[in-house]
């Protein structure tokens, strides 16, 4: 064997070895709530009694700002994105390795500076404005991920110097350096591969008219309502269940539980509170729920305003009852207190975060902040969605009672609020992140100085130390547990510098209407609706 293949099947045997043990981790969640379970594993194929066919409406708790790949910074947009549109990769089911997509097989080069793809022949884009639905070829992944490269947002393809094309359907990725991560950035929705002519004429209308290679056509989207997805008729892949998808963009939870009870959608995503509740005790519904990839947290800013002392920010920090946080707004379950800036479901975790994290401490934290010029209290706005002002609530109450701070909560849409973290103009905001196991993908956006600008790393945190770590273990291994030192380390530095508040780790929960069939629950909370790795959802039709 190789050197080259030697380091990508070990990169490979070690990414596996830790989804096994997070499977393992994700896969006893059967508390006895409701009728609370892990997955809808009963549901696999279509199943008897069931028949092709049919629309299936997905609530989404916020609305979709953009579909462009470079430009889009939500969860809420990458769930639609990934029925139009195809990566390259993508993880199995379990998130234990990666399946074949676009690219039917793959290797690196003895010094790891490089990637060969090898693509599929017979992959067809849907037909669109500018083109009518052409056969792809390696020159459309050259312009695709060199876009991402060059433009993305928030830097989904960090680290590529370079895109060629070595034969009609093979390409070679050239990196600017060793990448472990590389692969998983792969399969990031930012990274889909799109047709050039489509880009260039609808220009910075793209992202509502987005073109793929994927399962489902965009037909319709109104602002604000739903965004409506058609079958694709010429999709390389196993043929849909389904005839449609539709995407309807409901952020009130009440309303989103309502939407599932009376039928009018079929799948209610980011439950969380007491609509946890109503759905498992409604015995037409199923509530699914795991240990997810997904963190709460609260950002304050490292260059501007009150928060750029840092007696500010650990004054702050120990004047918030994080436990209390938590209680409230997880009275009917769904999540766990967070420690440091990773979740527990992550294989760079580490127990030791627990004893780095300060005690709760209000006279503490008032002593610290009469050391500095605001030692009477300020004035300061805070930046969140409606689905998370339970947390700026009692933040808010906390920090009037015990520090005589003044917090003024903005509540925001998710275009404008992240237009406003990005351009580090909040002096505060609370936001989640979910993403692979990978510590790079919770780390690396949202505390490497190189990601200033970005919707992860809006609060402009700067550490040379924490860069330093951070390079480190991207560039110097792939083994995982001298990987995961390395992320240890910057974990602790980034929690000595008070930048962030992380509150709470999130189960991913989803309210399901039975008759949905094959829905596969991921601890990063993607949605599958027909995907390379096994996912073809059906409606029953009894």
């Amino acid at each position: 064997m190789g050197k080259s293949n030697w380091k990508l099947v070990l990169f490979v045997i070690v990414f596996g070895l830790f989804s096994l043990v997070l499977a393992a981790c994700s896969s006893g969640n059967n508390s006895g709530e409701g009728n609370e379970t892990t997955g809808n594993e009963e549901s696999e194929g279509t199943g008897e009694g069931s028949s092709s066919g049919g629309i299936l409406n997905i609530g989404l708790s916020s609305n979709a700002a953009t579909l462009d790949p470079i430009n889009y910074t939500g969860t809420y947009e990458s769930q639609i994105m990934r029925s139009i549109a195809d990566t390259l990769i993508v993880y199995d089911k379990d998130l234990q390795s990666f399946v074949p997509s676009l690219a039917t097989e793959w290797k690196a080069s003895d010094d790891m500076l490089s990637y060969t793809f090898q693509l599929r022949d017979d992959v067809y884009f849907q037909p669109g404005e500018y083109q009518d639905g052409r056969q792809m070829t390696a020159e459309d992944v050259k312009y695709s991920l060199e876009r991402s490269a060059e433009h993305s947002a928030q830097n989904r393809l960090a680290g590529v110097e370079s895109v060629e094309v070595t034969g009609e359907f093979e390409v070679a990725i050239h990196l600017e350096q060793p990448n472990s991560a590389f692969l998983a950035m792969l399969t990031d929705q930012g990274n889909i591969i799109i047709p050039k002519e489509e880009v260039e004429g609808w220009g910075d209308q793209f992202g509502a008219n987005l073109i793929g290679t994927g399962p489902f056509i965009l037909e319709n989207w109104q602002t604000d309502q739903q965004v409506d997805l058609v079958k694709h008729d010429n999709y390389w892949g196993e043929e849909p269940n389904l005839d449609g998808v539709t995407y309807k963009f409901i952020s009130d939870q009440s309303m989103m539980t309502n939407a599932l009870r009376s039928g009018d959608i079929d799948i209610a995503t980011d439950i969380k509170g007491q609509n946890r509740e109503v759905i498992s005790q409604d015995q037409n519904l199923e509530l699914l729920s795991t240990p997810g990839l997904s963190i709460t947290y609260l950002d304050m800013n490292f260059q501007k305003g009150p928060t750029a002392d840092p007696k500010v920010r650990e004054a702050i920090f120990k004047a918030t009852n994080v436990e209390e946080i938590v209680q409230g707004v997880h009275q009917w379950g769904g999540g766990t207190v967070a420690n440091g800036a990773l979740p527990k479901g992550s294989w760079g975790y580490d127990e030791s975060f627990e004893s780095l994290k300060p005690e709760y401490n209000p006279e503490e934290a008032r002593e610290i902040l009469s050391q500095t010029e605001y030692a009477d209290g300020f004035e300061i706005d805070l930046f969140v969605l409606e689905t998370r002002t339970n947390y700026a609530t009692i933040f808010q109450n906390q920090m009037k009672e015990n520090l005589n701070i003044d917090v003024n909560i903005q509540v925001s849409e998710w275009g404008t609020l992240t237009d406003t973290i990005s351009k580090n103009n909040a002096p505060m905001n609370i936001g989640g992140w979910s993403w692979y196991p990978d510590p790079y993908f919770f780390l690396n956006p949202r505390f490497h100085s190189s990601q200033h600008g970005s919707n992860g790393n809006g609060k402009a945190y700067e550490s040379s130390k924490v860069d330093e770590l951070l390079n480190r273990a991207l560039t110097e291994t792939v083994d995982q547990a001298e990987r995961a030192k390395l992320y240890q380390e910057a974990v602790a530095e980034i929690m000595g510098d008070f930048a962030t508040i992380e509150f709470d780790n999130l189960d991913i929960a989803v309210g399901i209407n039975p008759k949905v069939k094959g829905f596969n629950l991921s601890p990063d909370g993607s949605i599958h609706v027909v995907s390379p790795n096994g996912v073809n959802i059906s409606i029953e039709n009894k």
